[in-house]
């Protein structure tokens, strides 16, 4: 199996944040600090919040499912960057990452 050098890159908070930010500046032309809620903003919606599980899910292969599809998971790019870490963690311990 070949990995590409995206793969190879452990995926440290710092990344993880960095790929989310990166994200969100993309998709609003904002560039947004890490603690700054985004939906408290004006800048976003709420609808924008099924982007940030779509984004999450492919980007760091992880399902975002139950109890965590609730907004209070998404306000901020550090709340996302839990929620990758404690999703992935999870998915370790299961057998599937």
């Amino acid at each position: 199996m070949t990995t590409t050098p995206e793969q190879s890159i452990e995926l440290t908070s710092a990344v993880i944040e960095e790929k989310i930010l990166d994200f969100l500046e993309e998709r609003t032309k904002v560039r947004w600090e890490p603690e700054v809620d985004l939906f408290d903003s004006g800048t976003v919606s709420s609808l924008f919040a099924m982007e940030l599980v779509v984004f999450l899910e492919g980007a760091f292969d992880i399902e975002i499912a139950g109890p965590d599809l609730k907004l209070a998971n998404f306000r901020t790019a550090r709340i996302m960057v839990g929620l990758v870490e404690r999703l992935r963690a999870e998915d370790a311990e299961d057998g599937r990452g």
